[in-house]
């Protein structure tokens, strides 16, 4: 049974193990172009006779080398197409011209230009992984892993950025076992990029402080809530979803213009809770909107909780069909929650069948409790 809502979108293990199998890289291929362009002009060269011209030709092999290859093997190639060069010479009969020595010297200018391409290139290459490592440092340090267990929850998280080889982006999650319950978000910032990740920080940061502090989650939404006021301009905003679980078998949800959370229930029914009225998002307070309402839920051991991103059912498969969440979630069998997760995310990897177009995250609690010995219910 499924009960008005809407879903989202994620990424782990499975996507790196298909990208990790990938045919031998473009750069192995292109690093054996140099041999087989001197081998050919050898070929041709001999076959045609001096008559033709085809000597110089063996310049491009130091010439392709420095464009794929480093400095040394550029040196190497060179070196080489200078001896075939000498040997074609004289198998042809152009020294006598000075053909030959045309030819050598067009072979060791190419050769040097090569060497110094190659040397700036991987210079450049250098710098880039430095900033890249550096990048991946301070993804680390904003999207940080959501513990294993808080309280009674066990969790798990997926992501998945639209931007290429980014691992963050414009979504943003987190878990923390406050003194007033397990406390979490998972929100959404409009725009993609470094801006995007720039509010995600704020917002993020704003959470992790204000988690501690705050007594409810209604204070905990209006300190998020200034928080980026004071960071955003213009009418840029961020959906988010606040959840709080405590020791009373409820959780309490305050709701700023997100998706409706998956609430899957012991006997495999999936509920979307719904707030009487949607809030808007952070950001947009001074519009003059009403704040949010919580409302409480019944979340007992053996359910889960599955929070997202519009990234997940928002995506389409080859028919422009969106990814039906509701319908998927029985996938959320596995008694480990990661690996669960996991197979959830891979049925919406094959379901779009290409590239995110939109970052997608999932967060998925399951309530273990303390002293039951129940397992998690398989939805039918």
């Amino acid at each position: 049974m499924v009960r008005g809502g809407r879903l989202s979108c994620v990424t782990t293990p499975l996507e790196q193990a298909m990208i990790m199998r990938k045919p031998p890289s473009s750069a192995t291929v292109l690093s054996w172009v140099p041999v087989c362009v001197m081998a050919m002009v050898c070929v041709v060269d001999v076959v045609a006779g001096p008559s033709v011209g085809f000597l110089p030709l063996v310049s491009l092999g130091p010439a392709f080398s420095g464009l794929v290859g480093g400095w040394r093997r550029t040196a190497v190639i060179g070196a080489v197409a200078l001896v075939l060069c000498v040997g074609l010479g004289l198998y042809d009969g152009l020294f006598e011209e000075r053909r030959g020595f045309t030819a050598m010297a067009s072979v060791a200018g190419v050769t040097g230009v090569g060497v110094a391409a190659a040397v700036m290139r991987s210079r450049r290459e250098a710098e880039l992984a430095s900033v890249r490592s550096i990048a991946e440092v301070a993804q680390r340090v904003l999207l940080r892993p959501v513990p294993r267990t808080a309280g009674p929850l066990q969790a798990a998280v997926s992501y998945t950025s639209a931007v290429a080889e980014a691992r963050i982006g414009g979504d943003l999650y987190e878990v923390v076992a406050s003194p007033y319950g397990v406390r979490v978000i998972v929100g959404d910032v409009q725009g993609k990029g470094l801006a995007a990740v720039e509010t995600a920080a704020v917002v993020l940061g704003a959470f992790r402080e204000a988690a501690y502090d705050e007594t409810d989650l209604v204070g905990l939404g209006e300190r998020l809530e200034r928080s980026v006021e004071r960071e955003l301009e213009g009418e840029k905003f961020v959906t988010a979803v606040l959840a709080e679980v405590g020791a009373d078998h409820e959780v309490v949800l305050l709701n700023y213009g997100h998706p409706a959370p998956v609430l899957v229930r012991r006997d495999g029914t999936v509920d979307l809770p719904q707030p009487l009225a949607y809030a808007l998002p952070l950001g947009l307070s001074a519009h003059g909107a009403e704040g949010p309402k919580p409302f409480r839920v019944p979340f007992a051991p053996g359910e889960q909780l599955l929070l997202y991103t519009d990234g997940v059912t928002e995506a389409r498969d080859e028919h422009r069909r969106f990814y039906p969440l509701a319908e998927r979630v029985y996938l959320l069998k596995d008694r480990d929650a990661h690996r669960a997760l996991d197979t959830l995310r891979e049925d919406l990897v094959r379901h779009t069948a290409g590239p995110p177009h939109d970052d997608a995250a999932m967060l998925l609690l399951r309530y273990h409790g303390h002293d039951e010995g129940e397992h998690t219910a398989v939805p039918a």
